[in-house]
């Protein structure tokens, strides 16, 4: 069979994959521009500055939910007029709403990178921090729920990725 003809009985190669530098290109933007909710934790659980902020951009009543701990609380429609008093441009800022289903921590990231904030979105959001069983807050204190196997190792801290 050839190329053509694989291509045409396989939806996966329907479109042709990139070239490997264009797609060296793409996935180096990607993390460029993506943090890992595992990579996130990890660096702030390693202790001292992590060197970010994170950045709660939902609303009060999520925030009260459940957050991130340490996170700081600026919910997107906020950012225009609170940010450069709540956030020091020098410190990058990593961004999270909801989850994957939620696009309120791309609008703040794009809202803060307007007005010259270094920012990365967290992939995942709040409901892959609580289901790859990271401690969070609520207004009630602190929080742990057991690991969800789907989305993170049950025997183990590193995933392998």
């Amino acid at each position: 069979m050839t190329t053509t003809q694989l291509a045409a009985a396989n939806p996966v190669l329907r479109v042709a994959p990139a070239a490997p530098a264009d797609a060296a290109a793409y996935f180096r933007a990607s993390l460029v521009f993506h943090a890992d909710v595992s990579d996130v934790a990890s660096a702030l659980a390693a202790g001292g500055d992590p060197g970010f902020v994170v950045l709660d951009s939902r609303s009060t009543e999520s925030w009260d939910q459940g957050h991130v701990p340490g996170a700081v609380h600026l919910p997107t429609a906020l950012i225009a007029e609170q940010a450069e008093q709540i956030l020091d441009k020098s410190v990058p800022v990593v961004t999270y709403c909801w989850g994957p289903g939620c696009n309120g921590a791309t609008r703040a990231a794009l809202a803060l990178a307007e007005l010259g904030f270094q920012v990365k979105e967290m992939l995942g959001g709040f409901e892959y921090w609580v289901r790859e069983g990271f401690e969070f807050e609520t207004w009630q204190g602190r929080d742990k729920r057991d690991a969800d196997p789907l989305t993170a190792p049950v025997d183990s801290e590193n995933c392998g990725c």
